[in-house]
């Protein structure tokens, strides 16, 4: 049974799902997402608590062989993930944000198929890639959308959803035990996420 806070979070994705289909309706022709395309699966983001925990808690669910995998191709993006910051670190990105931003670094959850294992569950960031999103107040898209420049089209407010979804990780995050409430904005990688040597991923990452 999901919890609450798990119930929550799939209220904001059902949200992000009907703003895409939305803008997919209105604007056919400008959105370029279709199967086999997987652009944003290469991109470079991290989960809020209680989408990590939401996730790991769908992996759980994999059979072993597609878990194996899917921890075989974590490990990899780990290690390139350490390979960008790290070398980002000796020249002029010192916190590695450009790095990270330009990176382009395979999801473990895209098989070989070029297909997500965890599709149905796939964090927000991921439903809404395709569409204009506002983030930090600037709008940005997929390069293969065909949205013309200097023309305005409705944006998804990512800002206003990752502020629910810290408050809903704070909630989370004291409901477990943590009294650092500030840990509710750690973000952390899917790699990471899979990774973890237990599901229960508050204790081994955010306390």
């Amino acid at each position: 049974m999901l919890n609450s806070h798990f119930e929550e979070y799939e209220a904001l994705a059902a949200g992000a799902d009907a703003a895409f289909g939305d803008m997919s309706s209105r604007y056919h022709a400008c959105v370029s997402c279709a199967p086999g395309c997987s652009d944003c699966c290469h991109a470079v983001f991290g989960l809020f608590l209680v989408e990590a925990a939401y996730l790991r808690f769908q992996f759980e669910k994999l059979e072993r062989k597609e878990r194996r995998q899917v921890l075989s191709r974590a490990g990899k993006a780990e290690k390139e993930l350490e390979r960008l910051l790290t070398e980002a670190k000796k020249g002029s990105d010192p916190d590695g944000s450009f790095a990270l931003e330009m990176a382009r670094i395979r999801c473990p959850m895209l098989n070989e198929a070029d297909a997500c294992v965890l599709y149905p569950f796939r964090p927000i960031t991921c439903r809404v890639y395709g569409i204009p999103t506002a983030i930090q107040g600037k709008a940005h898209v997929c390069w293969k959308a065909r949205f013309e420049k200097g023309k305005n089209y409705p944006a998804f407010n990512l800002d206003a959803v990752n502020r629910k979804l810290y408050r809903i990780s704070r909630e989370y995050l004291q409901g477990a035990g943590g009294s650092d409430s500030s840990k509710a904005g750690l973000l952390v990688s899917v790699s990471k996420v899979v990774s973890a040597s237990t599901p229960d991923l508050i204790r081994e990452v955010f306390l």
